[in-house]
């Protein structure tokens, strides 16, 4: 992955406060903390665990840095007051969507002062042009400050007529309440016993743990997910449909229920991180989940037909076997 573009292009003082939109896996984070010796770095972040990564990595550095703070990236406006900071950055390259992108935007003018910054690195195939224009809308200028192996760093500047004018934003529900065509198959072939303990690995906006919670009728049901909107999302979705045999969790994988133990376990894991693709992401739920499944235990699993999870799947439980799917996507089931 290229060095983080806003690393010696980002100007900021040594009091400023500095504002992370949903980035905080950038590179450029330790750095810019290294140059805020008096100030305050504020990370609006969704994923915990890239937030924990960066607070770890600045802390590695070992000297006085700036005062640190995390906030919900979709609850930034319930908690913060506006035109309160100098400087913004954001990389799309950790925004899910167009959505998040332009919920960025939004966040980035109601949070900057006037005449403060908005850094915004992106690559041109992962839409960086059109959402220049955006920018270029809403803040009313826009310049390209550097352009490396087709990424972009842009720069904007809020102006004092912008002031007032900005609207609170809301960030769209996490999958705006859709359910995608994996989570559907997956949920065709997944066996639910009545009194099932089971977890929702990486729970999205918790179309599983719901379905799991329906007719584990004298069970329980436990979503995770590393993802704050998720877990919001999650929580919405079992509330509107009056489960109370489940719970939410905000947890990086199973860190959060590593001492307890189920008799179903199932996900729909994301192969990507930050625009790459990638098996680490499942290939980590499979061994994780292969620690807290009970003996004779069951571990659903549905994924694209050309990731290669089957190795993985018999080193860590023995037995499986494809249970549903189309020509697009398989649904692997698990067991010791």
């Amino acid at each position: 992955m290229l060095q983080s573009l806003c690393i010696e292009r980002v100007q900021c003082a040594i009091d400023e406060r500095v504002l992370i939109l949903n980035s905080a896996a950038d590179s450029c984070v330790p750095w810019l903390a290294q140059q805020l010796s008096a100030g305050e770095l504020v990370l609006a972040e969704d994923n915990i665990a890239a937030a924990r990564q960066a607070e770890n990595s600045i802390q590695r550095q070992g000297k006085s840095g700036p005062r640190l703070r995390q906030v919900a990236f979709h609850e930034y406006t319930l908690h913060e007051p506006p035109a309160t900071i100098d400087t913004a950055v954001m990389n799309i390259l950790y925004q899910p969507n167009n959505a998040w992108m332009h919920y960025g935007v939004r966040l980035a003018a109601y949070a900057l002062k006037t005449g403060g910054q908005f850094y915004i690195e992106g690559a041109k195939d992962r839409g960086i042009l059109s959402l220049g224009k955006r920018v270029q809308e809403i803040f009313g200028n826009l310049e390209t400050l550097e352009i490396s192996k087709g990424h972009r760093l842009i720069r904007a500047i809020k102006r004092e007529r912008a002031v007032g004018e900005i609207v609170a934003p809301v960030l769209a529900p996490f999958a705006e309440g859709k359910m995608d065509e994996g989570t559907s198959l997956l949920l065709e072939a997944l066996e639910v016993r009545v009194t099932d303990v089971a977890l929702d690995l990486g729970c999205g906006a918790g179309f599983i743990g719901a379905h799991i919670a329906g007719r584990a009728r004298k069970g329980q049901a436990t979503l995770v997910d590393v993802s704050l909107a998720s877990v919001a999302a999650a929580r919405r979705l079992l509330e509107e449909r009056g489960l109370l045999n489940a719970q939410v969790l905000v947890s990086d994988g199973t860190q959060a229920v590593r001492d307890q133990r189920f008799d179903l376990i199932a996900t729909n894991p994301p192969f990507h991180i930050g625009g790459i693709q990638t098996t680490s992401i499942a290939e980590r739920f499979i061994r994780e989940a292969a620690h807290v499944l009970r003996p004779r235990g069951r571990f659903y699993l549905v994924a694209n037909r050309f990731l290669k999870y089957e190795p993985t799947l018999r080193e860590c439980f023995g037995v499986v076997e494809e249970v549903g799917g189309n020509t697009r996507f398989k649904v692997l089931r698990a067991t010791r």
